[in-house]
């Protein structure tokens, strides 16, 4: 299903690789466990994070008014970058050292989960392969088979103490 809904939050005054570690987060989770985890973050960034979530809760309702907020979840979470505001820090013999104070701006995009129909269907066909004795294809039936030869046609071992004995003797004689 495409997105339901979408909030942006522009101008964060917050490097955007500090705004994806904690969308690394919530990506994929559904909305009350995303609010459940962001509230209990440590990093700052994480309140800003939880009001563009609950905007893009408050959008998706607006839109559809019978749309249930359990079965909502963070389809995309994205951060770009923003302006960079520019100073200068003086150094020692005039110099001077750029400070880049760096800004994002952070979009999440909702999407509604579809309940599990097919999922049942596949269930059942799963009983009924059971039953009646066929195979399912998935991994677990298939076997490994290994490419190595068995113990008793390995190749025997190179002899490893001829060489070293050569070189030994040929820093003896000095060549």
């Amino acid at each position: 299903m495409d997105a339901l809904a979408f909030a942006k939050a522009r101008y964060v005054r917050v490097t955007p690789r500090k705004v994806n570690q904690i969308l690394d987060l919530v990506r994929g989770a559904n909305v009350e466990a995303a609010l459940v985890t962001l509230e209990f973050s440590k990093k700052h960034v994480a309140k800003q994070i939880g009001k563009t979530v609950r905007s893009a809760v408050a959008n998706a309702i607006q839109e559809d008014s019978k749309l249930d907020v359990e079965d909502l979840y963070i389809k995309e979470a994205l951060v770009g970058p923003g302006p960079i505001m520019k100073r200068w820090l003086p150094r020692a013999q005039g110099r001077a050292t750029p400070i880049l104070k760096r800004s994002c701006h952070i979009t999440i995009i909702l999407g509604a989960k579809e309940h599990k129909k097919k999922a049942s269907r596949t269930r059942a066909a799963a009983a009924r392969a059971a039953a009646t004795g066929a195979e399912t294809h998935g991994k677990a039936s298939r076997t490994k088979v290994s490419a190595k030869p068995a113990k008793s046609e390995a190749a025997p071992k190179p002899r490893t103490k001829a060489p070293a004995k050569r070189m030994r003797k040929a820093t003896k004689r000095g060549g």
